[in-house]
């Protein structure tokens, strides 16, 4: 073996006993490899994304620098290393910048194996190098990072200094452009932060057992950390019991909600089924303007117009009022919310009060017997009931088919006759049929 074999080699497999998989993969076949870089950020560190809006937050990591590279077969003694280095938050300006000073600290150590140095210059000092400070700037258009202009912290002194003339081939800018890079950024960022976080132990405030943090839950508001068995148990409980709004951070006095997904993570699929369902229960038992269809069946969330008392089930189709859960009365008052009304009325009431409330009532119960005898002569005259449902239709307009408005079952308005759902007009093409020809009578 040569002696650039050998360096070659014993620098490979050093790097291989430093840096795990995630971070450096060796080509088998030949010298070459990828190593994959997080800059270590400075604590407070903020970023600042300038596009429609301008949005800026705190990060603890930023995507690594990607240095791939191949080994000439004259390395170390004679050339340096093939290189490329990619970058999904720098300008290709800035990593033009790093390429040449690589190409500066292989002059420096010319002869010598160069990837540990490169490494340990792109960690610990690329941030100086390009003059980046919080808070790190970039510049949107559509989601997308517009790098080539205002490179107001690109060109700076540190670019200068390595007197870039143009683009270097080898920086390579390796943006999704089906992802906006603010997404690209804080969805790295919360991975990075999880990675850290499972890696670290944590002491149960609920069993104080000492757990891996992949083995515990951090309520994200507070910072509050309990082991998933703890915290599994006590969300069961509360889940069981319907007191979904109460799933926040077991410290006392402490409000911090779970997010659904850590819900999801630690419950079941019928257990969490029941959670969402009532959680959206509650979010529509709030909306003033939401009442439930009374249809034991039914119970669909129904949405109703403002100034009217009457809903109309999405789902079955029932047309009920919203005040006494009845089917629909139409404009006439509502007897049985008035009747509540009148009994909180009276109960709240002195005796003496309660004397002239008898005659009031009285009188209303007179003019209700009325309403209700004069309403069931105008159906009789003016409506039919399905044969099939029941409910009371009237007929305005169109042909003698029916299309019932609760049940949707065809009938004929002239003999009530439950017609055929693949051909309800056969009824009338049947010569031996009472209403015979009369489809349009």
């Amino acid at each position: 073996m040569s002696a650039n074999q050998e360096a070659q080699s014993d620098e490979l497999l050093a790097l291989a006993s430093i840096y795990d998989e995630e971070e450096f993969n060796r080509t088998e076949s030949r010298q070459s490899g990828k190593i994959h870089l997080c800059l270590e950020l400075p604590p407070n560190f903020r970023l600042l994304v300038k596009g429609e809006a301008c949005i800026e937050c705190g990060i603890s990591f930023l995507p690594p620098l990607v240095l791939s590279f191949e080994l000439p077969t004259d390395y170390p003694s004679s050339s340096a290393p093939v290189f490329t280095l990619g970058s999904k938050w720098l300008s290709r300006v800035q990593i033009t910048a790093l390429c040449k000073r690589l190409d500066e600290l292989w002059e420096e150590n010319r002869g010598n194996v160069i990837l540990f140095t490169w490494i340990q210059f792109l960690k610990e000092e690329s941030l100086e190098f390009l003059n980046i400070q919080s808070p790190l700037e970039i510049q949107t258009i559509g989601g997308q990072p517009q790098y080539e202009s205002g490179q107001n912290q690109a060109i700076d002194t540190a670019v200068e200094k390595s007197k870039v003339q143009e683009l270097d081939q080898r920086a390579v800018q390796e943006v999704d452009p089906h992802t906006d890079i603010l997404t690209q950024l804080l969805d790295f960022n919360d991975a990075q932060k999880q990675k850290v976080f499972d890696g670290k132990f944590f002491c149960c405030g609920i069993c104080f057992s000492e757990n891996l943090g992949s083995n515990s839950l951090l309520f994200k508001e507070c910072q509050h950390v309990y082991c998933k068995a703890c915290v599994k148990e006590y969300f069961q409980i509360q889940i069981r019991d319907g007191k979904v709004q109460c799933l926040t951070c077991p410290e006392p006095e402490c409000m911090s909600m779970a997010s659904p997904a850590q819900v999801k993570l630690l419950v079941g699929e019928d257990e969490f089924a029941r959670y969402d369902r009532l959680l959206l229960q509650l979010s529509l038992d709030l909306m003033a303007d939401v009442v439930y269809c009374p249809r034991m069946s039914c119970c669909m969330a129904v949405i109703i117009e403002p100034d009217t008392n009457m809903g109309m089930c999405p789902s079955c189709q029932f047309v009920f009022c919203t005040l006494c859960k009845r089917t629909y009365h139409g404009l006439s008052n509502c007897k049985e919310y008035e009747l509540r009304r009148l009994r909180d009325e009276y109960l709240a009431a002195s005796e003496k009060e309660r004397e002239e409330l008898e005659k009031s009532y009285e009188k209303q119960l007179i003019q209700w017997a009325t309403d209700e005898s004069l309403t069931k002569d105008w159906l009789k005259d003016n409506s039919k009931q399905c044969p099939s449902c029941g409910i009371n239709i009237q007929k305005i307009m169109g042909c003698n088919k029916m299309t019932c408005s609760s049940c949707k079952q065809y009938f004929c308005w002239i003999c009530l006759a439950v017609l055929n759902m693949r051909d309800p007009y056969s009824h009338y093409r049947d010569s031996s049929s009472p209403c015979y020809d009369q489809v349009d009578e």
